[in-house]
């Protein structure tokens, strides 16, 4: 399976606690779509949120958010892991 990256900017109003419960929301839906969400990082003054998944397709990553919270990625790339 791939690995993804996606972004989210100028999330208005971004907290730690409403960010742990979408992702929570992502993990009890992404099994219905053959993904897995790894981890996040975020900014919450910025607005910024980074999500790693590996997944069989962009698409596939993109329903599990829109699934969970509607909050759908403004951009999601495949990336490799480095040292």
């Amino acid at each position: 399976m791939a690995l993804y990256m996606d972004t989210h900017k100028k999330m208005e109003g971004l907290t730690a606690e409403a960010l742990a419960r979408a992702h929570k929301r992502d993990l009890e839906v992404q099994g219905k779509y053959g993904v897995n969400y790894l981890k996040y990082w975020y900014n919450e003054g910025a607005g910024t949120v980074f999500c790693l998944c590996e997944a069989p397709s962009t698409e596939a990553a993109s329903a599990v958010h829109r699934e969970a919270h509607g909050l759908v990625a403004d951009e999601i790339i495949e990336v490799k892991e480095g040292s």
